[in-house]
């Protein structure tokens, strides 16, 4: 398959600079770009869907909770100095 897609000049432009640097074409970068990125994409949305089965059990934790058990990490690691 080899669609035919337009990105943006500056993103035509970063391509064109990290090939030259690797020493592979364009195409060639657009390649690991496209598999990368699908690799990372897919990651993501695994984690997501394990977050939000977690979140609907009732397994999280909230925000401030986070902030003050980090606040409080860093004042003891403060203390210890």
């Amino acid at each position: 398959m080899t669609p035919e897609i337009q990105l943006p000049k500056v993103v035509q432009t970063k391509i064109n600079r990290l090939a030259l640097a690797a020493g592979r074409s364009p195409a060639d970068l657009m390649r690991f770009v496209l598999r990368d990125g699908l690799v990372s994409v897919e990651a993501s949305i695994k984690e997501n869907a394990i977050a939000d089965k977690q979140f609907a059990n009732g397994l999280y934790v909230s925000n401030a909770q986070v902030r003050r058990d980090a606040l409080k990490a860093l004042g003891q690691a403060a203390a210890g100095r």
